[in-house]
């Protein structure tokens, strides 16, 4: 099945999107809890600071189903984010989201 990467930008301040994040840390939680591949996290800048934003890697059947799975995450549906998603095409390494 096919790998799918959303990452995100707050553009809303941290004191509105923290709601929202904590709504989207308990969905990720609930996907992994039935079995999805799915790993969520922040970014963060070189002193490892939280850096406005994050990233979700995931897998779909294909574009429009990655599409429609993103957007029922919290961190969209609340308008607190600016996002992207792309398609994903592994080439060397492997990764293991347990």
């Amino acid at each position: 099945m096919p790998w799918f990467i959303k990452t995100e930008v707050f553009c809303q301040p941290r004191e509105l999107v923290t709601p929202h994040l904590r709504a989207h840390l308990a969905w990720v939680s609930e996907l992994r809890n039935r079995g999805e591949l799915v790993s969520s996290g922040y970014l963060v800048d070189a002193e490892g600071r939280p850096g406005g934003g994050g990233l979700m890697i995931f897998q779909a059947e294909d574009h429009a189903a990655a599409e429609a799975f993103v957007l029922q995450d919290p961190m969209i549906l609340s308008g607190c984010v600016t996002w992207q998603l792309q398609g994903w095409i592994p080439s060397v390494g492997d990764i293991r989201m347990a």
